[in-house]
């Protein structure tokens, strides 16, 4: 089967856009999806940028909120504007490595993207990430432990190391091969380039 490489940041809004459409989209496709969590704030870093450039121009941060709302209104998502932006996703890719190729791996990830962009919870919270993780019927507590291990800290970094190797620069970002798709509006690019 084809497959679709789909690189997100739980603190990313696009990226929630992306993670509530991608699993139904693909499937009619006739593609696989790969998901890739990844943390943007290092590569944000290195170009010299201290947080979102959402947060950092103001214009473009109030288009985006704006943007948002008819987003989620053409797509029927739920959105809650984030009460803090960006929010801290660590915890939660550290818990989404845990679930690479396993059966609860997108539900967790989409769990964890409605938490933070419709009912403005903080994921960076091991509560909310334990709830989320119990109401998927898994065991929160080996997970959580997992995801603060060494292992799972050094396997974050080089995902976001590799990311930055392949010149990823902003979420969602899409592969199909070596073909790069920047944001949520070429998702359908994307997939229809890795249906062929």
């Amino acid at each position: 089967m084809n497959t679709i490489e789909f690189w997100f940041d739980f603190g990313s809004n696009y990226s929630y856009l992306s993670m509530m459409r991608i699993r139904r989209l693909a499937a009619d496709a006739g593609v696989r999806v790969v998901l890739k969590p990844f943390l943007l704030g290092p590569i944000f870093k290195a170009q010299g940028w201290e947080t979102s450039p959402f947060v950092l121009q103001a214009a473009k941060g109030r288009y985006v909120w704006r943007d948002m709302e008819r987003q989620c209104q053409k797509y029927g998502l739920r959105w809650r504007r984030p009460s803090v932006f960006p929010r801290n996703g660590l915890l939660a890719a550290r818990v989404a490595l845990q679930g690479e190729g396993t059966a609860w791996e997108h539900a967790f990830c989409a769990q964890a993207m409605l938490a933070n962009f419709a009912d403005d919870l903080e994921i960076g919270d091991e509560a909310v990430i334990r709830a989320i993780l119990d109401g998927l019927g898994l065991d929160a507590d080996a997970l959580i432990a997992a995801a603060q291990g060494d292992a799972c800290k050094a396997e974050l970094r080089a995902r976001t190391a590799a990311a930055q190797s392949r010149g990823i620069f902003g979420a969602p970002m899409f592969f199909v091969g070596d073909e790069m798709f920047w944001g949520n509006d070429r998702l359908e690019d994307a997939l229809l380039l890795a249906a062929r």
